[in-house]
């Protein structure tokens, strides 16, 4: 028997509450403890709404923190790649591609094709509310870095050089918030017990 649409959406539901359960190597402000993809990407919604009026071109908010809202649920199948973790990078586009397959061909297929079109939107990064997504995910886990004296950078002897270059296209979303990061969370932190401010080659 074919399912209702109502049972499509709730099963879509359903499945996105693994999203809790997808780790990150990001500390939470307290330190406390790691957190979760779902609590990234409500952080973000919330910071999208606030900090919109700093956007480069002015965004439409609702999509944008749809956008963020959704980014990571791919990671339910295709796991957490770290943003330093070079070698998990070469195999992540297959494996969310995949994911993305099979999460969005729960939901009817009208709801499906929006929201598999809005995670691409966020992967490709043209658009000004995927910028801005993208500042968003990029920012947040250097302000909880900032705010927990560096502990997952010093954990993965992060560099600056690493930091930077993950950060290129930070400034795309927004110039205003790139520049207060670099100034307020990134520029007071490089040191050797922090981020390093040199390659261990060097």
């Amino acid at each position: 028997m074919e399912k209702t649409r109502l049972q499509k959406q709730f099963e879509f539901i359903k499945e996105i509450d693994k999203e809790k359960e997808i780790g990150r190597q990001t500390y939470l402000s307290s330190a406390s403890r790691k957190e979760n993809d779902a609590e990234h990407a409500w952080h973000l919604a919330v910071m999208t709404y606030l900090l919109s009026e700093y956007a480069n071109e002015e965004i439409d908010v609702a999509k944008t923190m749809l956008m963020v809202l959704l980014h990571d649920v791919v990671e339910i199948d295709a796991g957490d790649t770290y943003a330093y973790d070079e070698v998990g990078k070469q195999s992540q586009r297959e494996r969310e591609e995949k994911a993305a397959d099979r999460l969005y061909a729960l939901l009817p297929e009208d709801q499906g094709n929006f929201l598999r079109a809005l995670w691409e939107e966020f992967e490709a990064r043209e658009t000004k509310e995927a910028k801005f997504a993208r500042t968003m995910d990029n920012l947040q886990p250097i302000m909880l870095n900032a705010a927990t004296n560096g502990r997952a950078w010093k954990e993965h002897e992060v560099h600056l050089s690493s930091v930077l270059k993950r950060n290129a296209r930070t400034h795309e979303g927004s110039e205003v918030l790139w520049q207060y990061a670099k100034e307020n969370y990134i520029e007071p932190n490089v040191d050797v017990t922090i981020i390093k401010d040199v390659d261990l080659d060097d």
